[in-house]
């Protein structure tokens, strides 16, 4: 018989041994996120948008005629924040639903496989959107963001299984720096391709294509190391309380729903999750549409080649890596919370910054995204691990449903604002500051979190520096 202290061995090896698998979903995941999603797909549809609209018009001229959406008309460049936009809105319906359902879900890593798997599928599907066919890159788009959102709600809902509270901001900091490397080494590949591939005969837009079918291949074949390596995660018993009608015999959708309604419910009751969840809605808004719309800002508004704003971007990847393993030890020693309002400061410096980085100019517009990569991943990860601390035990993935639902899902606002903002004066410049506000706001709500007084309300022990 082993003795007392041995018979914990054996959980805490099963615990470092699902924190390495969880860890490679942040891999798997970043190289579309940081390939397609930020680099190429943004450029790239609105390059098929402006032949669309303006058929043999040069590429370098500004299009000023005007696509049919649904009987709306839309300005070409401002088509992919618009469809960021609507795909968000619509992320904001599907997930708060899947957190439900992955709470109650046995094995919630086979739904992580799922929605990742089709998600991989739609970007590599990416390939075939050429010529003019811009409406079925807008589908694909679509399809893939909202199965990365579903993904992520599945996957941020384990870090609650796998990691006691005081290892939250360390494991979610090593997760997000694994995610740039990841991001960052196949980015550097697509960077390579893209310029040494006329030397061989691969046209530009053919490279980019290519990148974007190795960015959903990646994101596929990875997502099996987490799936297999969490196989044997330990069941999450429901929180106490919930309604009859959301009890397991009741099914796993129609549970979900009843307690989705007890979820909108009890949120009243957890007040400082609440401003905690109001407050991310809008610098989370700001950070997604800086990241999501840089590329457009560096290629049309400043001039900067897709060749100099892939490297940019691989930088930004490399210094992000740095950055978050930073963060956490900052964390460490000040608090996530401290940390975090720190990192929005700086966030706003950068948006501020950036309406005044003059045209054609390489070396100002790597300096800002050595900036924008300091602080990128950190305050993410410690954003993920600190809101893990307010929500109630066995409704983890039902309550970070609705953290990627602002996230990936109500982060409408930002992208709507850049995209119409354009559509009036034509200069993503005025689009870009118009950020600030984000930044600002979501700081000052971020500040009136009493983070303590939240982990006592949600049931959850404290970590030792908050």
């Amino acid at each position: 018989m082993p003795t007392t202290p041995a018979s914990g061995v054996e959980p805490r090896r099963r615990s470092t041994r699902h924190q390495r698998a969880w860890y490679w979903y942040d891999w798997a995941n970043s190289a579309y996120v940081t390939t397609t999603a930020t680099v190429l797909m943004g450029p790239y549809l609105t390059t098929v948008a402006n032949r669309a609209a303006c058929p043999g018009q040069p590429a370098s001229q500004s299009c000023t005629a005007h696509l049919s959406v649904l009987g709306l008309q839309v300005s070409p460049g401002s088509l992919y924040p618009y469809v960021t936009t609507v795909t968000t809105v619509l992320s904001a319906l599907l997930l708060i639903v899947v957190g439900a359902v992955a709470d109650r879900a046995p094995r919630p890593q086979r739904l992580l496989g799922w929605f990742a798997g089709v998600g991989a599928l739609a970007a590599s599907a990416m390939v075939l959107v050429q010529g003019t066919a811009w409406q079925l890159g807008v589908v694909l788009v679509m399809i893939a963001s909202l199965c990365l959102g579903a993904s992520m709600v599945v996957y941020d809902g384990i870090l609650c299984r796998i990691a006691p509270p005081d290892d939250r901001d360390r494991v979610s900091s090593r997760g997000w720096a694994l995610g740039y490397v990841g991001g960052g080494l196949l980015l550097a590949a697509n960077f390579a391709l893209l310029n040494l591939g006329p030397r061989v005969g691969i046209g530009t837009e053919t490279a980019v294509r290519i990148s974007l079918l190795s960015a959903g291949l990646w994101w596929g074949l990875f997502t099996v190391i987490p799936v297999v390596g969490l196989r044997d995660l330990p069941p999450r018993e429901l929180a106490e309380g919930l309604p009859p009608e959301a009890a397991p015999e009741r099914g796993a959708v129609r549970g979900a729903f009843a307690q989705l309604h007890d979820t909108f419910t009890e949120l009243r009751g957890y007040p400082q999750t609440l401003l905690f969840l109001l407050a991310y809605l809008f610098f989370n808004d700001g950070i997604q549409t800086v990241i999501g719309s840089s590329s457009l800002y560096g290629s049309l508004e400043l001039g900067i080649s897709q060749s100099q704003v892939l490297l940019t971007f691989l930088v930004v990847q490399l210094v992000a890596v740095g950055g978050a393993l930073l963060f956490g030890r900052v964390a460490a020693r000040f608090g996530a919370w401290r940390t975090v309002l720190g990192g929005l400061v700086v966030w706003t410096l950068v948006v501020g910054v950036a309406y005044f980085v003059p045209a054609r100019v390489f070396a100002a517009f790597l300096a800002l995204g050595i900036l924008i990569g300091l602080v990128m991943g950190g305050t993410q990860a410690l954003t993920r691990s600190l809101y893990s601390q307010l929500v109630p035990r066995g409704r983890e993935s039902e309550f970070f449903s609705l953290y990627q639902a602002m996230e990936r899902g109500t982060s409408w606002f930002g992208t709507l604002i850049f995209g119409v903002v354009h559509q009036l004066t034509h200069s993503y410049r005025l689009s870009i500051v118009a950020l600030v506000a984000f930044f600002v706001v979501g700081g000052v709500l971020l500040a009136r979190v009493d983070v303590r007084e939240g982990i006592r309300a949600a049931g959850n022990e404290a970590p030792s520096v908050v």
